[in-house]
């Protein structure tokens, strides 16, 4: 597969990765088996970026992984993990002892001496123009407990403060045919600076593969159950921040441009890759059937036009109004 470059760090992940969320909660059960499975059949579809942090499953995520590169020492993998969401969501709780504790945390979790990438799990918004804040992750490089850091972020706005910042290595942001609105200024501003961007909730949480209807039911443990209002997180997470019923309706119309052998989960998928700036995408997944149909996203053919154009036309006519305001 592809790989791309994040240009301050020089660091390359596959155009295709892979997002872990799935693997440690949040999303109904998945055993130990299947989760080792899954990035068994990643790995072997070319995937070299693996997306995880300290809060899936409390470290499990994180675990698992480990577990999976120390039975495979011939794969160049490059982890990324974050970290800030296991204390009270206040800006005060981002110093410098915290990131150390934190670090320890996942280090441990992970097997390493030093991660690959760390990146601040959508801290409050005051932290991104915080000095001391970024000096506290200088540090971490220093102190060769990570290599290169970034932040995941809900806005727009947040995004264009952190690319600002002179060592963020990546921003992860919510980019899908559902969530425009990154592509006018964060993903040129991104290429400008050398920044990455890691595109996360790439399926709209499930939407977009179309494989669901106005009456379908998840899980108890599900965030697509219980976070649907945003009662737990930021409802941008849970369906990309669209009303459900809109979303499915929207799915509907999208599944249909999907190219002859193609679903329309791999049709999203390589969109968003085809976006000038991104450097990876990171869907999760729950089977290897997942894992591999995700992977093979990447060997789509260019779109054509008319399909480019249906795609534009339907999140201007179905979903701008729902999200544009809020991220």
């Amino acid at each position: 597969m592809d790989e791309r470059e994040f240009g301050r760090s020089g660091q390359h992940a596959s155009v295709i990765g892979l997002g872990t969320w799935q693997l440690g909660a949040d999303w109904g059960d998945v055993s130990d088996r299947d989760a080792l499975a899954v990035l068994e059949a990643a790995a072997e579809s070319g995937v070299t970026f693996f997306d995880t942090a300290d809060v899936y499953g409390d470290g499990r995520s994180e675990e698992t992984i480990a577990t999976f590169l120390r039975g495979r020492p011939d794969l160049h993998v490059l982890v990324a993990t974050k970290m800030g969401r296991r204390v009270d969501q206040i800006p005060e709780n981002y110093v410098l002892d915290n990131f150390r504790a934190w670090n320890d945390r996942s280090r441990r979790n992970l097997g390493v001496d030093r991660i690959d990438l760390v990146q601040l799990h959508c801290p409050p918004t005051p932290v991104y123009s915080s000095d001391e804040v970024f000096d506290a992750l200088d540090t971490l490089v220093e102190e060769e407990r990570i290599a290169a850091y970034g932040v995941s972020v809900e806005t727009c706005d947040e995004a264009l403060t952190a690319i600002a910042r002179p060592n963020v290595a990546s921003v992860q942001i919510i980019l899908n045919p559902f969530r425009m609105k990154p592509l006018r200024q964060v993903l040129p501003a991104a290429q400008k600076a050398g920044v990455g961007i890691i595109a996360r909730v790439p399926l709209a949480s499930g939407l977009l593969s179309g494989k669901y209807t106005k009456d379908t039911v998840f899980a108890k443990n599900d965030h697509r159950t219980y976070n649907r209002h945003g009662e737990s997180f930021d409802q941008g997470e849970t369906f990309s921040g669209v009303d459900f019923v809109t979303g499915v309706e929207a799915a509907a119309e999208f599944s249909a441009l999907a190219p002859e052998g193609s679903t329309p989960a791999q049709l999203a998928l390589c969109w968003i890759t085809r976006q000038p700036g991104v450097t990876t995408v990171i869907p999760g997944a729950r089977s290897p059937e997942q894992a591999r149909a995700n992977a093979a996203a990447a060997k789509l053919p260019e779109l054509p036009q008319k399909t480019l154009d249906a795609i534009d036309d339907l999140y201007e006519r179905r979903i701008k109004e729902q999200v544009e305001g809020r991220w």
